[in-house]
C-alpha cells in the first residue's frame, strides 16, 4: 500500500507541483489549501507524512503543527519562504521534524521525505526496549514520555528526539553535524548552532532542575551523554 502524504499549502501552483512529483514517486497525495481544513484532514490519523506551509490562511502552520502534535507523531516537514534561525527554531519547537526553505530543489525534498518515513518505520518496528534508563532518568519510547525520579519532564518533540538520540548513544561523543543529521534529519550548513540551543533547553529542564550533569560538552567537538549521580 502506498504511503499517504498530506500537503497543506495555500499556493495552488506549488501544491499542484508537489502533488505531481509525489504521485510520480508512488505516493498517495491529498491537498488542503488552508490551515483549518488541513488540521481537520490530519485528525483522521491515516496520513503517513505532512508537508506543511508556515504561512497559511485561517490558521498558521505553527498552530496547525502544535495541534497535530497533541494527537499524532506523524512526520511533519515545514515549508516556508522565511530564512531566519528564529523561524526555524519556532517551527521545530512546535513539533516539525524538518524544515525546507522556499525555493527548494524537489530532489532535496524527496530525500528528506524518504528519511522521515524511514525513521518512522524504524521507530515503529523497534520493540526491543520500551524504556531507556540512566539513574533516575527514564525515557519511555512507547509513551513518548520522560520522567526523573517519577516526576514527568515535559519536553517538546524536538527536545525529546534529541534526548532519545543522546541516551541511545550514551558514552559516545557526538558532534553537531551528527546531531543535525540524526535528530533534525538534514544538513543545514551554518546553522548547526541550533543543537546548542536545544542542549540548553534540555539542561534547563533536567540537569539544572535536578542537580545532575548528564549532558557534557566536549570542547571543540560536541556533546556526550553520561550516567551521573546526583550532586
Amino acid at each position: 500500500m502506498a504511503e499517504r502524504i498530506l500537503i497543506i499549502e495555500d499556493e495552488s501552483k506549488i501544491a499542484r507541483f508537489l502533488e505531481l512529483e509525489l504521485k510520480h514517486e508512488g505516493y498517495e497525495v491529498e491537498i488542503a489549501y488552508d490551515g483549518r481544513s488541513g488540521l481537520e484532514r490530519a485528525e483522521k490519523n491515516d496520513i503517513d507524512l505532512i508537508i506543511l506551509d508556515l504561512m497559511l490562511p485561517l490558521m498558521s502552520g505553527i498552530e496547525v503543527c502544535r495541534r497535530i502534535r497533541k494527537f499524532s507523531d506523524v512526520p511533519i516537514i515545514m515549508l516556508t519562504a522565511k530564512d531566519d534561525i528564529s523561524d526555524k527554531v519556532t517551527g521545530l519547537d512546535s513539533g516539525a521534524d524538518d524544515y525546507v526553505t522556499k525555493p527548494f530543489a524537489i530532489e532535496e525534498l524527496l530525500a528528506r521525505i524518504r528519511v522521515a518515513l524511514k525513521r518512522r518505520a524504524m521507530s515503529t518496528r523497534d520493540t526491543n526496549s520500551e524504556t531507556i534508563t540512566s539513574g533516575k532518568l527514564v525515557l519511555n519510547k512507547l509513551q513518548h514520555k520522560v520522567t526523573y525520579d517519577g516526576e514527568e519532564v515535559f519536553l517538546s518533540k524536538k527536545e525529546y528526539d534529541l534526548l532519545l538520540y543522546l541516551m541511545e548513544n550514551k558514552g559516545i561523543v557526538l558532534d553537531r553535524e551528527k546531531l543535525i543529521e540524526n535528530v533534525w534529519g538534514y544538513d543545514f550548513i551554518g546553522d548547526t548552532n541550533v543543537t546548542d540551543v536545544y542542549i540548553r533547553y534540555l539542561r534547563s529542564k533536567i540537569d539544572q532542575k535536578y542537580g545532575v550533569s548528564f549532558i557534557k560538552t566536549i570542547r571543540g567537538v560536541g556533546y556526550i551523554f553520561e550516567d551521573q549521580a546526583e550532586n
